[in-house]
């Protein structure tokens, strides 16, 4: 069976609703992830229900492959993991997601070819399922209620696919058109407030003014500012100003 190497083949094990076929589909192209394997749908293949549920990610179910068994969907995978939440009676090793898309990640990249089983909507996989997987998938989830659905626990494991694989930036400044202020504008800025202040006697008394415009500088240090709010304050701070030489 013919397969992409740089990315695991997500295996539907007796899925039985075309829906929750397409939002698995939408789930793994969210993270660049396009080899499904279909064994056995309830309900037939091809599935209009998963093309209208795939919003966009039609093409994935167009090159899914359609298997008879599971044996054969995992006949050319060097490794599997079998995504399941119940406790079963058969000795494999447990990996969170995270860490099973670590591993294959490693495998993947050593040239072999791995799968990852998802369950039937009911009842999940069966011993007979799992007894063809090398290890096992188990969501870190609430013990109270760990049921997941298909297009959930695909999800989760293409995200989980996508951390180990593609470097991402953990946080953003979220900049909209503008530049970041330099030093020397924030100065400016300090050094028209601490002016200002000082002739409207804010800082009193005496004794503790040097402390009070060191705090004020370190408060203007302490602030994300850009060009746009260096300009805005200085603005505010010369319209507080007029409208008291008004008023007087």
């Amino acid at each position: 069976m013919a397969t992409g190497t740089a990315q695991p083949a997500f295996i539907l094990v007796r899925p039985q609703m075309g829906e929750n076929i397409g939002a698995a589909a939408r789930a793994m192209w969210n993270f660049s992830l396009d080899r499904m394997r279909v064994v056995a749908p309830r309900d037939g293949w091809p599935s209009e229900k998963a093309v209208a549920m795939s919003s966009g990610a039609g093409r994935l179910l167009d090159e899914a492959v359609l298997c008879d068994t599971l044996a054969d969907a995992v006949e050319d995978c060097h490794y599997v993991f079998a995504t399941t939440a119940r406790p079963r009676g058969l000795t494999k090793p447990v990996y969170t997601p995270e860490r099973a898309m670590q591993m294959a990640a490693e495998k993947i990249a050593a040239g072999q070819r791995v799968g990852v089983m998802f369950g039937p909507e009911r009842a999940g996989l069966e011993n007979e399922d799992i007894a063809l997987a090398n290890a096992i998938i188990s969501v870190p989830v609430n013990p109270a209620y760990a049921s997941l659905n298909l297009a959930q626990c695909a999800l989760l494991t293409a995200y989980e696919w996508q951390r180990a694989t593609v470097e991402s930036e953990h946080e953003q400044d979220g900049l909209a058109g503008g530049d970041w202020a330099e030093g020397a504008e924030v100065e400016h800025l300090a050094r028209h407030y601490e002016d200002r202040l000082d002739e409207a006697g804010f800082f009193f008394p005496e004794a503790k003014a040097a402390g009070m415009k060191t705090n004020l500088r370190n408060m203007w240090s302490r602030m994300p500012l850009t060009r746009a709010d260096v300009q805005m304050l200085h603005g505010m701070l010369r319209q507080m100003v007029r409208w008291k030489e008004r008023g007087e």
